[in-house]
């Protein structure tokens, strides 16, 4: 499919085409955009169909993700592999059927998405629109609902006007004229103190000795940066609160919020202000020991604990990392190109590093 119109065209027949019998199932890994845009979805084929279910395949834990629910009513369900025989028709949206293994054997009818296209792109769904040159997936369904004369309920406008803000970082990292066009029209339709609530819970209290243990660990590094370790930690969803806490500390222009995952998985966790590469950081310091990666802003690594020397603490190696190898290793690799996003760089984070 072509251009904005043809993709218009195209809902319009298979909205048109949609059965009273059929049951849908909208499967998803839960972040603010795919939440939204399966909201979104959901009220395109109301009333055309016998049911709509919106599933999804991750746990949902970060507290502004766990707010935007509850505060938007959205009916999401977690998977249960033993009912999806009940379901006639799938769709999947803010994802593509290669990117969860839970959506392996599954034939979808549709896909819309806007991140980057697999090598070999998907031939089953009789509806595939995925643009990797929008900034979310909400200002795609944000279009459809224009072009399909359907006014959004405050609810529906707020879940997709945060699902732009979160994938596009307030378009400070992403986002072109659809999503600005997408987010102006939203505006006039949402509920801005439903958003500014969900805005605001960033945090469980139970999260707040963390806090603590980070501000007691807390080391300089050069470049007016800081690591912070936590120890075992149940969730990168942890460290992800914390370094996202620290990007709003005058004068800290980048934060390595590092800690242990599950007893054997070193997790860091980067966020910068923009004045350095922060990907090409992540990735020059643990290449070598691990995964790395990730965008201007943010990034992410993670290596087994297996790759630190015998005798050494963590922390230790971790910081000896960012202290010795920053510099000189990103030098390096100033010519190559960027490093490819590990999942915490699909903010909020592909499966739930974002949910």
């Amino acid at each position: 499919m072509g251009g904005t119109n043809t993709y218009l065209t195209a809902m319009r027949q298979w909205r048109q085409g949609l059965c009273k019998d059929h049951r849908w199932c909208i499967l998803i890994v839960a972040d603010p955009d795919a939440l939204a845009s399966a909201l979104a979805l959901k009220r395109i084929m109301q009333h055309r169909v016998k049911s709509v279910d919106i599933v999804r395949v991750n746990e949902v834990t970060r507290p502004d993700n766990l707010a935007m629910i509850r505060y938007l009513r959205i009916p999401v369900k977690p998977l249960q592999v033993e009912k999806l025989s009940t379901y006639d028709h799938f769709a999947v949206v803010d994802s593509q059927p290669n990117h969860h293994a839970c959506f392996k054997n599954i034939t979808f009818d549709l896909v819309i998405d806007h991140h980057p296209l697999p090598a070999e792109p998907y031939t089953a769904a009789a509806f595939y629109d995925v643009r990797p040159n929008v900034g979310a997936t909400s200002s795609i369904m944000t279009r459809y609902l224009q072009g399909l004369r359907i006014t959004p309920s405050p609810l529906l406008a707020t879940a997709l006007l945060y699902g732009i803000r979160t994938d596009t970082a307030s378009f400070e990292r992403s986002g072109g004229e659809d999503d600005f066009r997408a987010y102006q029209w939203l505006s006039r339709h949402a509920d801005t103190a439903v958003l500014r609530r969900i805005l605001r819970s960033e945090y469980l209290r139970d999260w707040l000795p963390l806090f603590s243990r980070a501000f007691r660990s807390l080391v300089d590094c050069r470049g007016n940066g800081a690591q912070a370790w936590l120890g075992d930690v149940s969730s990168a969803d942890l460290l992800v609160a914390v370094a996202d806490f620290f990007t709003r500390v005058h004068g800290l222009r980048w934060i390595a919020v590092s800690g242990i995952v599950g007893k054997t998985t070193v997790v860091v966790i980067f966020r910068g202000d923009g004045g350095r590469d922060i990907g090409r950081m992540a990735d020059a310091c643990f290449y070598d020991v691990g995964s790395a990666g990730g965008h201007r802003r943010l990034a992410r690594a993670e290596f087994p604990v297996s790759a630190i020397p015998a005798g050494t603490k963590p922390q230790d190696f971790v910081l000896h990392r960012l202290q010795t190898r920053k510099l000189r290793a990103i030098t390096a690799v100033r010519s190559a190109p960027p490093a490819d996003p590990t999942p915490d760089t699909r903010d909020h984070e592909m499966a739930e590093v974002s949910s």
